[in-house]
């Protein structure tokens, strides 16, 4: 599994973004691309009848938002920001004042680095790790094995030492679970089974059998400064509540038990066609690159293992070698995606 941050470090960079990140609604006339396209203003009324103009950079994420939310293809927009930046600013502009609308705006560090919808509802990491570390901390000897803080998400990756069994001989897995949450838009926040290997380290994530709370609300009054924290904290604890209860109940022996039979239906089944083509085809099943496929074969071979369970486990040890984290954890549930892949699709995948 992608080592991460240690928990206190974690701790302090969450405590750090809370105090740092500031967030506001907005309509589209007091909002401005710059001719570089590269800096993006808020110009806030103020009682006098002047603006106060606060520029910000901006996030690749934050370009492909603003460009899909108001339908400038991704390809055309960065044409445009690479060749003819003041093109793209005149579109931009243009469409904020042809088509008004209400944006949440969330900025961290002087960086601008989600447009969301003016419904999109805040749920934070703070809050999250706020409502799940005490829980975990309950947990008898329940150990966070990786936790990481992204540009684009929070992971915490927690294992239950005390609750494990043998999928084939020697080989060991642990129950455990992974909790995440996306504050830019890339995804609800989700509690998914782990399935933590003792001989490699590696993990997979049970991406199927997760529960996910999506960031979508009420249509929100205009304002400028979203609500307050103690306001959002207010409305949110109900939900912090469920989630706390949903984490207890996450590593659950029924669960797990299920997650083992379904690796170890895997190891009975056999790669017949050449090992290479499979991998081949699983790179462009899964959306592997090249690299990543290449890896995978390596692993694959290495390892000996020539089923299903061991073509999935090449996956998730290809993943500690992936730098990105957020593209190891994918990778970990990719693996879980193989082990129990649709039986026509495998028979496409392993044709002699």
């Amino acid at each position: 599994m992608k080592t991460g941050r240690n928990l206190q470090d974690l701790a302090r960079e969450l405590d750090r973004q809370r105090e740092a990140k500031r967030d506001f609604i907005v309509t589209s006339d007091a909002m401005m691309l710059e001719d570089s396209a590269e800096l993006f203003s808020l110009h806030r009324p103020l009682p006098s009848g002047m603006r106060e103009v606060t520029p910000y950079s901006m996030t690749e994420l934050f370009h492909r938002q603003l460009g899909a939310s108001l339908g400038i293809p991704a390809k055309y927009y960065d044409k445009m920001r690479g060749e003819y930046p003041e093109l793209l600013a005149q579109n931009v502009n243009g469409w904020f004042r042809q088509a008004p609308s209400k944006h949440t705006i969330r900025t961290l560090d002087g960086t601008a680095r989600a447009f969301l919808s003016d419904r999109y509802r805040r749920i934070d990491n703070y809050a999250i790790a706020k409502a799940t570390l005490p829980v975990i901390g309950e947990m008898p000897d329940a150990q966070v094995i990786s936790c990481e803080i992204t540009e684009t998400r929070m992971y915490i990756k927690v294992v239950n030492p005390r609750l494990e069994a043998e999928v084939q001989t020697g080989d060991i897995v642990q129950a455990g679970i992974i909790i995440s949450n996306s504050e830019v838009g890339l995804g609800s926040v989700s509690v998914m089974p782990l399935a933590y290997r003792l001989v490699c380290l590696n993990g997979m994530i049970v991406n199927d059998l997760g529960q996910r709370k999506y960031h979508a609300g009420r249509e929100l009054e205009e304002s400028w400064e979203l609500y307050s924290d103690e306001t959002l904290q207010a409305e949110d604890n109900a939900f912090m509540l469920k989630l706390a209860d949903i984490v207890r109940a996450a590593v659950d022996e029924a669960r797990f038990t299920s997650v083992v039979d379904k690796l170890r239906e895997a190891v009975d089944i056999r790669i017949t066609a050449s090992v290479p083509q499979v991998v081949e085809l699983t790179a462009k099943q899964y959306g592997l690159t090249q690299s990543e496929g290449n890896d995978v074969l390596q692993h694959l071979i290495s390892g000996g293992d020539l089923s299903r369970y061991g073509l999935s486990n090449a996956v998730t040890r290809a993943s500690q070698d992936v730098q990105d984290y957020d593209r190891a954890t994918a990778l970990e549930g990719v693996g879980w995606q193989i082990a129990v892949m649709p039986r026509e699709v495998w028979a496409v995948i392993n044709e002699a």
